[in-house]
């Protein structure tokens, strides 16, 4: 196409609502903080600092790190949105992807972003986006100003960069009162929940010892969700993902297996449930935690089972991965890798579920005797008492003596093995093939019906009366055209 003979007008996008735009991707507070850290590991940082002041209304949310700062040129070149096309080649470190973050996930939060960065040799420099004034002017313009006492924060430093969040109207109204303790508590449960988010998306480089995190001038410990430093905890071989990524599956270990403080940690904010499935990881960063990435359904007994993805960063068109960092879909040609792969950790995961953990072995060429079978005819399934278990052999030799005492712990031992577990299991898996009560067993039941109804004869009840009892009596209730039909 010869563009030179082309009739063109400008089509510049009006800022106030271009901006306004950009503050309804979608991040929450947690994702929005991480997108700035991000900026700052592949600033070089080796510290990074969040930290709120709580002024009400005035509140102001900051993140400092001691990376390699920016000049003045740099640093409104950040500031411009779409600084990087999302398709160039970039450092495997580099954890970015549009050149959108640092003003994306700031505008989510706040209507005011204020930057001070300082580069080694260089003096101090700021800049601020304000969306009043954005709104107000309808220009593309940056002010020089930063809020009160910050402006000499950088001084007596080498080099770093100091994000500045205020008028947090996404977080809080601006009319909220400083001695409103009921927006104090929600303010701080949301910083509570960064320190969450934060401890878990970037668990590997606080692990590695390539950063420090602190929140509220406290240091941040990692949330691995694998708790690799279980001897409990049963690692998976590591697999490979079409183009270049790779995979590897964990089974948690069983309630019984850990204390209960690890098994607190473990169930991260959100419950062990809700924390099963994939975990993917760009460059050790984690984009998405706890997914199926609608492969499968969250379930109680694959609760156990997180498998973790590690992609490198060539794949984010593929992977479709968002502005926020926190959305993966697999393409089209792994999606079968995932799905086998997952089904051998679930299923593990499953078992350790079932068994509380335990690996059934044979030993000393001995076989392990569950008391309950799984039984299945065509597609109906069951669980059936093991007639052949050592317990039954022994409660049979009982009743000759005690019948009675043989009976009580026969029920009791019932009672108390009932697989609950694997019924449930079964029951979300196959539903309602579930064999009814003495399905395809009619002369059984018609004998046992005929034996009661004569004893209640015998007793000297009416017919009427004698299926009465037994239409009222479980299980017999489920066969009343066997018990009219005496």
């Amino acid at each position: 196409m010869n563009y030179t003979e082309i009739e063109k007008i400008s089509a510049v996008p009006a800022p106030a609502s271009m901006i306004e735009t950009f503050r309804a991707i979608g991040y929450s507070l947690d994702t929005a903080v991480a997108d700035i850290i991000d900026n700052s590991i592949s600033a070089g940082a080796k510290n990074i600092y969040v930290d709120s002041q709580w002024e009400g209304g005035g509140s102001i949310i900051t993140i400092f790190d001691d990376g390699c700062g920016m000049n003045c040129d740099e640093l409104i070149d950040a500031m411009r949105p779409g600084t990087k096309h999302p398709l160039d080649d970039r450092d495997e470190k580099d954890l970015g992807r549009f050149g959108l973050g640092l003003k994306t996930s700031s505008f989510s939060q706040c209507r005011m972003l204020t930057v001070l960065s300082k580069k080694k040799g260089y003096a101090p420099v700021y800049w601020t986006w304000d969306l009043d004034y954005v709104n107000y002017s309808h220009t593309w313009e940056l002010l020089r100003y930063i809020p009160e006492g910050y402006s000499t924060f950088l001084d007596d430093k080498e080099s770093g960069t100091l994000i500045i969040w205020s008028k947090l109207d996404r977080i809080l109204p601006a009319e909220t009162s400083i001695s409103d303790n009921g927006a104090l508590g929600k303010f701080t449960e949301a910083m509570e929940r960064v320190k969450h988010h934060i401890s878990m998306t970037f668990h590997r480089f606080i692990e590695d010892k390539q950063i420090k995190l602190h929140c509220w001038n406290k240091s941040i410990l990692p949330w691995n969700p694998f708790l690799i430093g279980e001897s409990a905890t049963q690692a998976l071989p590591e697999d490979y993902i079409s183009g270049g990524a790779t995979m590897k599956g964990y089974i948690l270990p069983h309630k019984s297996k850990i204390n209960d403080g690890i098994y607190k940690y473990a169930e991260g904010l959100n419950g062990w449930n809700a924390q099963q499935g994939f975990y993917v990881y760009r460059g050790k960063r984690l984009l998405l935690a706890g997914e199926w990435l609608g492969l499968f359904r969250k379930e109680e007994h694959y609760k156990l089972a997180r498998i973790m993805i590690d992609l490198p960063n060539k794949l984010d068109t593929e992977w479709q991965i968002d502005i926020k960092k926190s959305t993966a879909r697999p393409p089209m040609v792994c999606r079968d890798q995932l799905r086998s792969y997952a089904l051998r950790v679930r299923s593990q995961a499953c078992e350790a579920y079932r068994h509380r953990g335990r690996i059934i072995k044979q030993k000393s060429g001995q076989m392990f005797q569950p008391l309950w079978l799984d039984k299945k005819k065509g597609d109906k399934w069951s669980f059936v008492v093991n007639r052949e278990h050592f317990l039954i052999q022994e409660f049979k030799e009982l009743a000759h003596t005690d019948p009675d005492k043989a009976m009580e712990q026969v029920l009791r031992f019932i009672e108390e093995t009932i697989p609950i577990k694997s019924i449930f299991i079964k029951e979300s898996e196959s539903g309602e093939n579930q064999t009814k009560p003495f399905e395809g067993a009619d002369n059984d039941i018609i004998i046992i019906i005929k034996t009661i109804y004569k004893n209640q004869i015998t007793i000297g009840k009416t017919p009427e009366q004698a299926k009465a009892f037994l239409l009222n009596l479980e299980p017999f209730n489920n066969f009343p055209e066997l018990i009219t039909s005496i």
